[in-house]
């Protein structure tokens, strides 16, 4: 699914999506052309926004949570040598920072934190269990151009609104 040969640690803007396994809706529902999210879907966007504590060198842009998958822009910029100090201020201190991720290791930690707190909330509020693994095997990946990225943030906002069309 990667681009064969590229460097996906490279400084550029990824416009990503990952789906749940077997497309279960588990993160909320499509009402009125608007995504409505539920706990799990809100706990999605929680882990999402702090990839930034994370990875010092990345951005987190424009994302959609939708029932069953999720659409994101990720942005990889240099990191700062010696700015490792500044990084997790404010942030949970048990969250370490990593230098110059590639987007693999980026979504790898983004669905491991993402799982494990699923798991805990099924076990503990009752969420809608799934059989097998949280989330699809990969991801798909969009390395954008300048002349794309107005089209995909406005696909990523408009998603809702394509719902039945695309995964009903």
């Amino acid at each position: 699914m990667r681009l064969k040969g590229y460097d996906y640690s490279k400084e550029g803007l990824y416009f990503v999506s990952g789906v749940v396994q077997n497309r279960l809706c588990l993160f909320g529902k499509i009402f009125d052309s608007k995504m409505i999210l539920n706990d799990a879907g809100k706990m999605i966007g929680k882990w999402y926004l702090k990839l930034e504590d994370k990875f010092l060198g990345i951005k987190c842009h424009e994302y959609m949570v939708m029932p069953n998958h999720y659409h994101c822009l990720i942005e990889i910029f240099p990191a700062e040598k010696g700015n490792i100090e500044n990084l997790n201020g404010g942030s949970d201190p048990r969250v370490r920072p990593y230098k110059n991720p590639n987007l693999s290791q980026i979504l790898q930690w983004f669905k491991t934190m993402t799982t494990n707190e699923y798991i805990r909330e099924v076990k503990e509020k009752g969420w809608r269990k799934f059989s097998g693994k949280l989330w699809q095997r990969s991801f798909d990946d969009r390395i954008m151009r300048g002349y794309e990225i107005d089209i995909i943030r406005e696909y990523i906002k408009n998603n809702p609104k394509n719902w039945k069309e695309r995964w009903k």
